[in-house]
């Protein structure tokens, strides 16, 4: 349902706003590319693969799926590659990444000929080469690009019937090789999961040599081929020759490291291995109907092959926990809209921090200082700190100022542990030399978690979008940072308040022009704050909504393999009594069997914090919890309840008590009253 206070026109579609938003980037001579980082999970998660692992038995067996389904479904003849990812601490290997890769212009990268499969053979029916082909493709393949190469066989420990030959092979200027004598006893793969290229006797490889290998691998099944680190050119013309001589077999599987493309001439598409989720980094999009096109794509894909964009609790869904990140950059670093426009950044910035809808509303369970997207209040910088780099980027002159605004946020935008991936609106990967990808120029938006349904997520791409081209204007801009105090985690908690601050910035955006369906944000509100009772008599109404709650963070704790882990103690919640006035002026509310006072303000909000679990490690562990909890209803002049709840467990929401349960609701005489007026806060804390 649309608000009344938000106006729209007849014509005020997402395809009619984002054109208009286009139009006004163009006027301004910015071209702003977003990209996206979604997380799915199978239909039925099994296993810490799908919890807090980040990899697993079957996830890498889930991204090769869905990488085929995208191919078919938006990039045909796009090339599949295997690379390394990350390496975290306390994590053995470095994770999984799956690329796909595209011409720039849309055209394959290389014609693979099983992709269209003469004769109309299927290219999964071709044969896998015998031992002899195999090396036989790898002397053609010297031979084609003038590089005669001997081939050397190696065992694969973990596999007797699997044959592995590896070739030197590197490009620096020319293509070069060299001979790689091994004693018999050598010649064998370490024992480690991976591709072979990944595991093979470096440590015995010719001293001044070039450590840069072509491998291929074959066993009754597959066969594969693991590429050697080389640039973008030398990397197309090898893959080019692999695709002419090898069009009798199956298409091969390839691995190897993804070169530096700084000049745009791919379009890249990324699955990789993330604690609980498999997470999908979506290429570059122009404009927001390229993203909301890929992320419709990607949920039918998903769908195809078992996986999905939220999880199923009992009676409830909600994210998969992994996050939907947003990302807003420029085509080139060149064109890059940001480094140029340093006051426009920063109104960007002043502008969400006014706004806690915008770190709030559509993140996930975890928010506040010990999240994983903390907004710039809550992390290591003080107020001061933001106002005095702000302040200090508005005035500088004009030109490319990238290093200015890295050195001068990326400190800030951090969580109190001084993590610069952990920001509501990190600058880690904006101009940070210290990290191989960290001079990209792109803003990540983090306090956004995955959502069900893919007009959900990109109506909120559109309203991204949307305020990055309302504030190109100056007056738009907030001039300072607002100190919001003990309230931002009060007040600006409560659903009621976030949707309200929603409701501001859409009638903002409205007048300037640029209207956006507050339907689909509605939506999503509803959906994220579900409702745990609702009672209506007449005009007396009252909502119990799901809020929600800062978890703290505790001290570091072993975990198995000798490093430690960040815990939360997430046994608190909290949640939002919704009481219209007609409601406060007729009836009185019993908690726990204590009166709830409410507030002289009848529109001043009214929320309950409670402890929900009693887990291990967490803060206070001598306290109870307060699970069952009990509500009573009253009339303003009757000792007699109403009605009679009972909340067992938070998914559950609060169940009706009849016959005997009501009839055995406690006396409010000689109660100490609840009163949230009285502390100077809108959260009565039922530990206290």
């Amino acid at each position: 349902m649309v608000p009344p206070s938000i106006t729209l026109g007849t014509d005020a579609t997402p395809a009619v706003t984002a054109k208009a938003v286009e139009q006004r980037l163009r006027r301004a001579g910015i071209r702003l590319t977003m990209g996206g980082e979604p997380t799915l999970v199978p239909t039925d998660p099994d296993g810490a693969e799908w919890s807090v692992a980040a990899d697993g038995p079957t996830k890498l067996r889930y991204a090769r799926a869905l990488a085929r389904e995208l191919q078919q479904r938006a990039w045909p003849g796009s090339t599949l590659l295997y690379c390394t990812g990350k390496r975290y601490d306390g994590e053995v290997n470095p994770r999984w990444a799956l690329r796909l890769i595209l011409g720039a212009d849309g055209h394959p990268l290389v014609p693979w000929p099983q992709a269209s499969g003469p004769s109309g053979t299927p290219a999964a029916s071709r044969p896998i080469p015998t031992a002899a082909e195999a090396e036989h493709l790898l002397v053609t393949i010297g031979q084609q690009l003038g590089c005669p190469v001997e081939p050397l066989q190696l065992r694969d420990p973990l596999q007797a019937d699997r044959q592995v030959w590896a070739v030197p092979l590197s490009f620096e200027q020319h293509w070069q090789t060299l001979t790689w004598s091994l004693k018999p006893s050598l010649r064998q793969l370490s024992p480690a999961s991976g591709p072979a290229g990944l595991r093979l006797p470096l440590e015995h490889f010719p001293e001044g040599g070039l450590r840069q290998v072509l491998t291929l691998e074959r066993d009754h099944d597959s066969w594969g081929l693991f590429l050697p680190p080389l640039a973008r050119r030398p990397m197309e013309q090898l893959l080019r020759v692999i695709a002419r001589h090898s069009g009798g077999c199956r298409q091969p599987e390839l691995s190897g490291v993804l070169p530096v493309d700084s000049d745009g001439h791919w379009q890249v598409l990324g699955l990789t291995a993330d604690p609980g989720v498999l997470e999908v980094n979506l290429p570059v999009c122009h404009t927001w109907q390229e993203y909301a096109d890929w992320i419709e794509i990607l949920e039918e894909a998903g769908e195809a092959v078992g996986l999905r964009s939220w999880k199923q609790h009992g009676p409830r869904s909600e994210g998969t926990g992994g996050g939907n990140h947003l990302l807003f950059g420029g085509p080139s670093l060149d064109t890059n809209p940001f480094f140029r426009r340093p006051a426009w950044l920063v109104g960007l910035l002043r502008f969400w921090q006014h706004h806690p809808s915008l770190a709030y509303l559509f993140s996930g369970r975890s928010i506040g200082p010990a999240s994983q997207a903390p907004r710039p209040d809550e992390g290591s910088a003080s107020l001061l700190d933001l106002e005095l780099a702000h302040r200090t980027l508005e005035q500088l002159p004009a030109g490319d100022q990238r290093v200015a605004i890295g050195e001068t946020l990326r400190h800030l935008h951090a969580d109190r542990s001084g993590n610069t991936h952990r920001s509501e609106i990190s600058f880690d990967k904006f101009w940070n030399p210290a990290w191989t990808a960290g001079c990209q120029g792109l803003l990540e938006f983090r306090a956004l978690e995955s959502l069900p349904h893919h007009h959900w997520t990109s109506a909120v791409a559109l309203l991204w979008r949307s305020l990055a081209a309302h504030l190109l204007e100056p007056d738009h801009r907030p001039t300072r940072l607002k100190d919001w105090g003990p309230v931002l985690h009060d007040r600006a908690l409560l659903p009621s308040q976030l949707w309200a601050d929603l409701e501001q910035i859409l009638e903002r955006l409205s007048v300037d022009g640029l209207p956006n369906d507050p339907g689909p944000l509605r939506a999503i509100w509803d959906w994220r704050f579900p409702v745990l009772l609702h009672w209506r008599s007449g005009d007396a109404e009252l909502t119990v909504r799901q809020a929600l709650e800062p978890w703290p963070l505790l001290c570091d704790t072993p975990v198995e393999g000798g490093s430690t882990s960040r815990f939360v103690d997430s046994s608190l919640r909290r949640f939002e009594l919704i009481a219209n006035p007609e409601f406060r002026r007729q009836f009185t509310l019993a908690v726990q069997g204590r009166p709830l006072l409410w507030p002289a303000d009848s529109q001043a909000p009214v929320a309950l914090r409670y402890r929900h679990d009693a887990l291990f490690p967490c803060l206070h562990p001598c306290l109870p919890i307060d699970l069952p909890l009990r509500l009573d209803l009253f009339a303003a002049a009757q000792e007699q309840a109403l009605g009679s709840w009972l909340l067992r467990s938070e998914s559950d929401g609060f169940e009706p008590l009849t016959g005997e349960g009501t009839a055995t609701a406690p006396s409010l005489a000689g109660q100490a009253p609840l009163c949230a007026e009285s502390t100077g806060w809108h959260t009565i804390d039922l530990r206290l």
